[in-house]
């Protein structure tokens, strides 16, 4: 896909004018799925692909833009947990070293008795 990539400028002055409320999750990604720059906040970019795709994105996730993007498209499917993609994600990155020391924790900061 040929799509023209924002500038550091271009993406700061168009997220500057909150051009992704009142947005659709789809229109939200149809746009900042393709560029390699934020150009919209991104707690409301997570929420979107989130919804978009129907299932919980994982912030390491973001670390592999094609794949999300493939997801996106229907080109590939999700792992089953996180895990498996942070597991990906690593051997993508030539980390697979990493692998062995991944520990994963689920819930939330408010799930966490003190």
């Amino acid at each position: 896909m040929n799509i023209k990539q924002f500038t550091e400028k271009e993406a700061i002055e168009l997220a500057n004018t909150k051009w992704w409320v009142g947005k659709t999750p789809k229109e939200l990604c149809d746009i900042q799925m393709y560029q390699d720059r934020l150009c919209m906040d991104f707690k409301d970019f997570h929420k979107a692909i989130e919804e978009a795709l129907g299932r919980s994105v994982w912030t390491h996730e973001f670390a592999d833009h094609e794949g999300l993007i493939a997801e996106y498209e229907g080109r590939r499917t999700p792992e089953n947990n996180p895990l498996e993609s942070a597991s990906r994600i690593l051997k993508l990155l030539g980390r697979e070293d990493l692998v062995e020391n991944i520990i994963v924790v689920e819930g939330n900061n408010n799930d966490r008795r003190k």
